[in-house]
């Protein structure tokens, strides 16, 4: 029986506000380290990657194999110690499409690790990329967030800020006040970590499959840190300021527009498995916005969870991310790695948007538009393709776009297809194709004042 002793006495307000201040400082409290703005988790998580540097792509080649073993295991013997164990059946009791990408993830990883096969497969800018770069740093992420992330979720925090936030998130963003966290975690921190408290909200019942889809894919913005790697690729670094102002608002604009468009106004307000926390954030009359989220939080402490379940959460959450996760990001990013770098593919796709370009007034509409659609692939491909372009307003309109567009196969948009969040490779194409052109004029608007 939940406890409801909601009293927000001495010792109930050190239950709500101890682990959520912990919380915050490690996931939303931008400290500068070694002349870079970051967070301490990502401090954390670049500590492991220095300490296991060179065993780091054979662990995840392990990690990824074994889930891909383990996987045909259970679909081929049915071993009632996973079958019968839920944690384990929903991690490897899988479709068969599932089965196909990580078999297909594990081949990928091995022959990154060990050079063989087809070159493309293993080249530096396809399965190297993924395997030696990203995948260690998700690996050193899923770690912390996973370990740490019930800080955010079991305390009161989402609980307070969904009160707090519910005038505006519903009325601007479609979505409860309790989303404003998933976004400022992705803002401040990475929009992987975003995508991680998102779904955990959802299999939990705190979002239904439309919400969990919009924050997904609307709100897993990309961190301030690579927003300022991206501008310094393209060799506008001096103009900083004015570029992450464009990215917000373009991202805002977006994030207004978007959920109500098709695929994301069609997802159904139901609930994974059936299960609805039935969070209303409606105020009640008597308690302003601050008195209910102080209320709400504190019953959400008070019946928190031990130690115990603490430690096992964090530990259940690690393995989901590291068994369910890493094997999709390496099987789909690599497939649309090798499309982007070995086929004409992209710049066949980013010939529709030349006109566009052309009537936008941007110079070497051409060269710019396969940089368009090869961000699907990668986030950072836009960048490198665009710094060879001479204008200077051209280079700021593709290093601005790509962040705002959000949805990267190899990283984002794998991490959503491997969760639970209910989009398909259909919506995600979609929705970048929207938000691009959604962003796009407001994005060459602002250049041509700046320029």
């Amino acid at each position: 029986m939940p406890n409801q002793n909601t009293d927000p006495n001495f010792k109930n307000l050190l239950r709500f506000l101890i682990p959520s201040i912990v919380g915050i400082l490690l996931f939303m409290t931008p400290i500068s380290y070694l002349g870079e703005i970051t967070i301490p988790v990502a401090i954390f998580s670049k500590a492991v990657q220095n300490l296991l540097a060179d065993s780091l792509p054979a662990i995840i080649t392990i990690l990824i194999s074994a889930t891909a073993i383990l996987t045909i295991i259970t679909k081929l013997s049915k071993p009632q110690f996973i079958l019968k164990n839920n944690f384990l059946k929903g991690l490897f009791n899988v479709s068969l499409f599932w089965l196909s990408t990580r078999i297909l993830g594990a081949i990928f990883a091995i022959s990154t690790l060990l050079k063989v096969g087809p070159e493309f497969i293993w080249f530096e800018y396809t399965g190297g990329l993924l395997l030696l770069d990203l995948l260690p740093i998700l690996f050193a992420v899923f770690l912390f967030a996973g370990l740490l992330l019930p800080l955010l979720l079991e305390f009161g925090l989402l609980e307070f800020f969904g009160s707090l936030l519910t005038k505006i998130m519903r009325p601007i963003f479609t979505l409860p006040g309790r989303s404003s966290v998933d976004c400022v975690a992705s803002w401040l921190g990475d929009g992987t970590v975003g995508v991680i408290l998102t779904s955990k909200q959802y299999e939990e019942g705190y979002y239904s499959k439309r919400e969990a889809a919009v924050i997904g894919t609307t709100f897993s913005a990309v961190s301030i840190t690579f927003s300022l790697v991206v501008i310094s690729q393209v060799n506008l670094s001096h103009l900083f300021v004015p570029y992450y102002l464009t990215i917000i608002l373009a991202g805002v604009v977006a994030a207004i527009i978007v959920p109500r468009i098709p695929p994301l106004s069609r997802k159904t307000d139901t609930y994974y498995e059936n299960k609805n926390c039935n969070t209303n954030e409606a105020i009640p009359k008597g308690y302003t916005s601050v008195q209910w989220g102080l209320k709400q939080a504190v019953i959400k402490a008070s019946n928190g969870m031990s130690l115990t379940k603490f430690i096992s959460g964090g530990v259940k959450n690690v393995f989901d991310l590291w068994f369910g996760v890493m094997p999709v990001v390496m099987a789909l990013g690599t497939v649309a790695l090798v499309l982007a770098e070995f086929t004409p593919l992209f710049q066949w796709l980013g010939m529709p948007f030349i006109p566009i370009l052309n009537l936008l007034r941007i110079p070497e509409a051409s060269e710019a538009s396969q940089t368009l659609v090869v961000g699907f692939a990668d986030m950072f491909l836009p960048s490198v393709i665009g710094a060879r372009i001479e204008s200077e307003l051209t280079r700021f309109v593709i290093a601005t776009v790509s962040v705002t567009q959000l949805i990267y196969m190899s990283e984002v948009g794998g991490l959503l297809l491997g969760s639970k969040i209910p989009v398909t490779i259909k919506d995600l194409i979609i929705i970048f194709v929207q938000r691009t052109l959604i962003t796009l004029p407001i994005v060459a608007l602002v250049a041509h004042i700046i320029f």
